[in-house]
């Protein structure tokens, strides 16, 4: 990622705002907090799977999260272009998941970065696409299984 070192600082600040809402939405199971996330025609890729729609990667992501107890995910080490009204971001995230149920002594830890394309809409700044690289892993996946 080249090009400039500090983008606009509000255009800087709005964008850190709509990637830490992410965070909060997942962590806080609300689901329609990604419509100030994510365009509708939102593309995802985890590496293992894409969705092509913010709604197809929330019924993706949603029974997993579920089915799990508490969870964090960290945000770090933004880095973000800003051209016009389309900006590029690279940022480390530290997720952090505890099971439920059996599982609830059991934890499952991810580090990885996610780089986003975003474009300026009218309701402000919004990632239209998203690639997950993981980097490590620690614990069991067990713990992200389905509810029910």
């Amino acid at each position: 990622m080249g090009g400039h070192f500090m983008p606009e600082a509000d255009d800087y600040a709005a964008i850190l705002s709509t990637l830490a809402r992410y965070s909060t939405a997942l962590d806080q199971r609300d689901w329609a907090l990604l419509d100030d996330v994510f365009t509708e025609d939102l593309v995802y890729d985890a590496g293992e799977w894409i969705t092509r729609s913010r709604a197809e990667y929330v019924e993706r992501l949603r029974p997993y999260l579920e089915g799990c107890g508490s969870t964090q995910h960290l945000l770090g080490n933004y880095r973000i272009e800003i051209d016009g009204d389309d900006a590029q971001s690279a940022v480390y995230v530290r997720a952090f998941h505890v099971g439920s149920r059996e599982l609830s002594k059991s934890t499952y830890e991810m580090f990885g970065e996610y780089r986003d394309q975003l474009r300026r809409t009218e309701a402000g700044w919004r990632s239209r696409h998203r690639s997950l690289r993981l980097h490590h892993e620690m614990g069991t996946r067990d713990v992200l299984r389905p509810a029910g």
